[in-house]
This record gives C-alpha cells, structure tokens and sequence, in this order.
C-alpha cells in the first residue's frame, strides 16, 4: 500500500504516518510547517518531507489512498490533484475505520477525561496481555506512538467531538461506529466551532441516537446533561458508572474492593471517576475487577495530565493540560484535596480561542476558588492572532468572580512572580494546553 498524508506535521497525523509505515506500508506526507516533537520523529522514521509546502507533483496514480489532516484546507493543491486523479481520500478518523472494521472498537468520548480514560484502559490492556490497536491524544508511557495499527482484534480509540477533516464537518467519533463506547460527560467546549451550548450538544446528540440495539453505551450517572441525552433515545445497551468510594492518607489515594486495599499513583475525584468508567470497559473485555485494580496501581497517567514537573521536600510543582472550565476546576479541586495541608499556588494561561473569548470567559467563575494563590496568565498577541477583542485584567477578574485573582500578561513577569513566592508547605499547578510562552518552569526551587 502507498500512502500520502497531507499535513502530516500533525501530533496524530504524525503517529498515524509512523504506524502505517510499522505496518509495511510506503507512507509519503506534506506539510507547510513542522515542529516539535513531530519534526524529530518524523526525521528518525525517514518520513520527514524533504520540502516544506504542499506541491501537486507529490500526488501520483500509483498512492491507494490520501489521507487529509485538519490542518490542511478544503482547497489545497495536493487534495485537488488526488480528486482529479481519482485517487481514495479520507479523513484520520475515516482510516481509521478503515484499518479497524473487522475488529471490536472501543471508543472513549466525551468533554473531559478522554485522554486518561483511553490511557487507563490501553494500560491494564498491557498489562493483562491482551492484543489490541490504538489511537490516543497523548504520548503514553510504555507506548513508542500514539497511533498503532495491527492484526490485533481490538483497537481503543479515544474519539472527539471535533470536525473530522476541513471537508467533513462531522465529529469525528461518528466515523469510528464503535461498538463499545463511553460517555465521560458534558461541557461546552471548542467555542470557536461550536458557539452555543445546544450545538455543542448536538454533537452527542448524534453519537448517542445513531447507536445500535448490540452495541454499548457507558455513561457517567453523575452528569446530568449526559443523562438527559441518555433518557431521550438510545437504542444501546447502556451501562452507568459513578465515582467510587475512596479513602485518602499520607497524600496516597486507595480503594476497597473486597478485602484489599488497592493504593494508586494517581489522584482527584475525578480520575477515580475516569478510572471507574476504565473498569466497565475493562470488564466488558473480560478483565476482572481484581485484575484490572491491580494493573491500575501502577499507572502514573498520560503526559501533562498531573504531571509532577519538578519535586521538593516541602513542596510539588504539577502540570496539567487543563484549560476548558470543567478541567480547571477538577484540577485545582484534585491538588487541593489530595494535599489538604498543603498552600496551593494555581497558574492558568488563557491561551485557546474559547479561553480568550469574553462571550466565553464568564464559563471560568468560581473554577480557582479552592486554591490560595490564584494566577491567570495570556500573552496580548494572542489576541491579535486570534484576531478577538483583547479583554483586560479587570474584566478578567470579574469574569472569573475574583476579585483576589492576579492576572499577569508578560512571562518574564510571571516567572519571577512565581520564584519570589514562598513555597515552604505549598504546591503550584501550572495549567495550560500552551506552554506559557515558553517560560522555562524547571528553574522554580
């Protein structure tokens, strides 16, 4: 099979390109920017493009396929010349159908919590030697890609909401016709596509009604929104889950199951919940409860999600991609509960467009409240770039309800803002799905 990817600088893309060339497959790509770390491993994997750009000539009678990323264009030369060639062109997630539709899929949806979820599942998968093929949003450890592509009879997938290509406006969790799926829960997100809270629910809406009578559908009880969509027509065997009972001491999180106590390397309510919806599918696959908390154990999760950045006697300094409301929240809730005794400095960058947007902002009030010290940090050129009305410290505070919080727009600042603090007995959290604008974290003591 010749395979071309157009914009395969992308962090899925990239991992897609890798694992069909893993496969057997002659894999060619394109692309008009590469960066990090996509550009190393595409460079390690002799798949970087010799050029950047997109050039028509790339595209040849003799590809079986190309494959189009959402960074590409519905009217880019490559695509134009596959169409008039008559070459196979799909979406990411269309192929990935297309590689997995004589297996059970598995797929993980929903606002929040994907990521962990599909991690957590991959993980005691692993590590009770069953075969399987994957697609998850973050470099996991164990797992050399993102992206795996097998003879394997399973393949989990963690399935977005999101458009599925420039031309297929879609979600992409439609195109994977999942026979086993999970629902996390419910809140606004991607702003900048989907610009009311209905629309955005629509989205579900369609996951959830185009299932099924053989297929499943696990569902968090917990999040009314999601119940609601449940209760109005599902056609699937619906399973419901909710956070478990679980005990904290000495800042080590455990549960019961039967007369054992299973201690875990991660924390928060909310990844007791993720992991309670990991179980039921777990289960689904014939892992046994003990089997599965006793994988669990030693799972740390997936990168920069609670992520220990850099660790003290006296104190932690976390990262976490956190950046929509919902994970604000959980986040800030999970360290402040986990280290009770602990000051809990909190630092969130408002660096996507529904962050910066004031007809969002207002989502965010009262999300920090359970931290000590509370810092929202954005650049002002992103504003520019976005091309959104910038929005000031004051309306930021309002917005946020706290009149307490210190807003900061200028890194140098931010960073020497943090170093002056005293963090004997305290931890910080740094949250962002950006990087601050590059402030180099691991100098803080």
């Amino acid at each position: 099979m010749r395979i071309h990817l157009i914009a395969i600088g992308g962090a899925v893309m990239h991992n897609m390109a890798i694992a069909l060339k893993k496969k057997g497959y002659t894999v060619t790509g394109s692309d008009d920017e590469v960066f990090e770390p996509s550009l190393s491993r595409l460079k390690l994997h002799g798949l970087l493009p010799a050029t950047q750009g997109w050039d028509p000539n790339r595209i040849t009678g003799d590809l079986d396929a190309v494959i189009l990323g959402m960074h590409a264009r519905a009217n880019n030369p490559e695509l134009l010349r596959a169409i008039e060639l008559g070459i196979p062109f799909y979406s990411f997630p269309e192929y990935v159908y297309l590689q997995s539709d004589q297996k059970t899929r598995v797929a993980i949806c929903g606002s929040h919590g994907k990521t962990t979820i599909t991690s957590m599942v991959m993980h005691v998968f692993r590590q009770n030697s069953l075969s399987f093929d994957y697609l998850v949003g973050a470099q996991l450890e164990g797992f050399d890609t993102m992206v795996q592509f097998s003879d394997a009879p399973l393949m989990v997938i963690e399935g977005d909401e999101y458009f599925a290509s420039p031309l297929d406006k879609q979600p992409k969790f439609l195109h994977y016709h999942a026979q086993i799926n999970l629902i996390s829960g419910i809140a606004w997100d991607h702003f900048n596509v989907f610009p009311t809270f209905d629309n955005y629910l629509d989205q579900f809406r369609l996951l959830i009604q185009g299932l099924q009578p053989d297929d499943h559908l696990i569902v968090n009880e917990e999040d009314n929104v999601l119940m609601q969509l449940v209760e109005a027509g599902c056609a699937a065997r619906v399973i419901k889950y909710r956070t478990p009972a679980y005990d904290i001491s000495g800042n080590k999180i455990s549960i019961k199951h039967g007369n054992r106590h299973y201690i875990f390397e991660i924390f928060g309510r909310h990844n007791m919940q993720n992991m309670e919806g990991a179980r039921m599918i777990c289960q689904l696959a014939g892992i046994s409860d003990e089997a599965f908390y006793t994988a669990i154990q030693n799972f740390r999760g997936a990168a920069k999600r609670l992520e220990v950045l850099k660790q003290q006697a006296d104190h932690i300094v976390f990262r976490d991609f956190a950046h929509a409301p919902s994970k604000v929240k959980a986040t800030v809730d999970a360290v402040k509960e986990q280290y009770s005794d602990k000051k809990l400095i909190a630092c969130l960058e408002l660096h996507t467009y529904s962050s910066l947007n004031r007809s969002f902002i207002p989502q965010y009030a009262n999300t920090m409240k359970n931290a000590d010290v509370r810092i929202v940090y954005f650049n002002p050129h992103t504003f520019e770039i976005k091309k959104l009305e910038p929005v000031d410290a004051a309306e930021i505070k309002n917005y946020f309800n706290d009149t307490a919080l210190i807003v900061m727009n200028r890194s140098d600042e931010l960073l020497a803002l943090l170093k002056s603090l005293n963090v004997v007995n305290s931890n910080i959290l740094l949250m962002s799905s950006g990087n601050f604008d590059n402030v180099d974290f691991s100098i803080l003591t």
